[in-house]
């Protein structure tokens, strides 16, 4: 098979050949037909990440159909349609695992991360991280959905708004852009903020029912103003932006952080106490949670914007991924 390896922190992509992977036991392989490239992925490229080893194939937004299964595995059959996400599998023995939390399992796997991901045309990846991928999504737009996807659903979901809540969007990119479909799907009136004037048509495309441009309207006076959001959910990676939009929290209002900034979040107390509210963050999910997304993506016919490259051209599209150039999400099309 075709495989991109990195062989060492900060070396260049390589295309190479290798043997296609059998599995084990309790392991499904996929035949891979796509797979997304995500700010994530630096971790590998750059060895940013202590459970890093090398040499690794990267890739954590997988979507393609099962292609083996080991003897073990009861669920996957030859032929069906799967997707593997950031989580790659739990132990089931830990604390958070006994109570669930398989996403912060304390032993767990990270596709293409602690195992060989998704640039390469087969992988093999532990069962409890293989989910279903509904015949309605292809495979281009499923693998986005299971990051950008699980991660912005996910987040709403299990926040405390209800349809017709005041919910904010921060960042129309690769995360925001679905986020204010999903907030839209879900019922929520919808803002949109964004530093970019350009964007507001797009917005409101998407089904955000405001747009505010925050480079030239305070979106704590904005927010306060529709009454205070419900949540405002984080997805531009800009410490200052997120501290802006504080202030706009309603009563028990929510600003949840997924698209995380490298400086730390500076946050007013005294913006807090009066009105109840807080700052959170919210990490993706496990398999189950990826299941729901794709299905909810399905019904509700929402799919990223996605630009798609043939893997050998996988340096090219990571760098227009890592500079920002995309609109909004690349992926590797095999």
């Amino acid at each position: 098979m075709q495989a991109v390896v990195v062989d060492e922190p900060g070396a260049d992509f390589q295309v190479v050949e290798r043997d296609v992977p059998e599995p084990g036991p309790d392991e499904v392989r996929v035949a891979i037909e796509a797979c997304g490239v995500c700010h994530g992925d630096a971790n590998v490229k750059e060895g940013t990440h202590p459970s890093v080893s090398y040499p690794r194939i990267p890739g954590h937004e997988i979507a393609g159909r099962v292609d083996a299964v080991g003897d073990d595995v009861e669920r996957w059959t030859p032929g069906d349609r799967v997707g593997v996400g950031y989580h790659g599998g739990h132990c089931f023995i830990c604390e958070p695992c006994q109570r669930g939390n398989f996403r912060q399992c304390e032993n767990g796997d990270i596709t293409g991360l602690t195992f060989d991901g998704g640039y390469a045309e087969y992988a093999t990846v532990p069962a409890e991280a293989v989910v279903a991928v509904p015949d309605d999504l292809d495979s281009v737009d499923a693998a986005p959905l299971l990051c950008a996807g699980v991660t912005t659903y996910n987040a709403l979901r299990n926040s405390h708004a209800d349809p017709g809540d005041l919910v904010a969007v921060q960042g129309i990119g690769g995360l925001g852009h679905l986020g204010i479909q999903y907030a839209h799907a879900a019922g929520f009136e919808t803002v949109a903020l964004s530093r970019s004037s350009d964007k507001e048509d797009l917005a409101l495309e998407l089904g955000a029912d405001h747009f505010v441009n925050t480079a030239e309207t305070d979106p704590t006076e904005r927010l306060r103003a529709l009454g205070g959001a419900d949540v405002v959910l984080a997805t531009a990676p800009v410490s200052d932006a997120i501290e802006s939009v504080v202030g706009g929290l309603g009563i028990d209002g929510r600003a949840v952080v997924i698209g995380v900034p490298g400086e730390q979040i500076a946050v007013d107390g005294r913006k807090l106490v009066g009105s109840r509210a807080g700052v959170e963050g919210w990490a993706s999910g496990h398999a189950r949670d990826s299941q729901d997304a794709l299905a909810f993506s399905a019904l509700r016919e929402i799919t990223p914007e996605i630009e798609t490259y043939p893997l050998e051209e996988v340096a090219a599209a990571y760098e227009r991924m890592m500079e920002n150039e995309a609109r909004f999400r690349v992926v590797l099309e095999l």
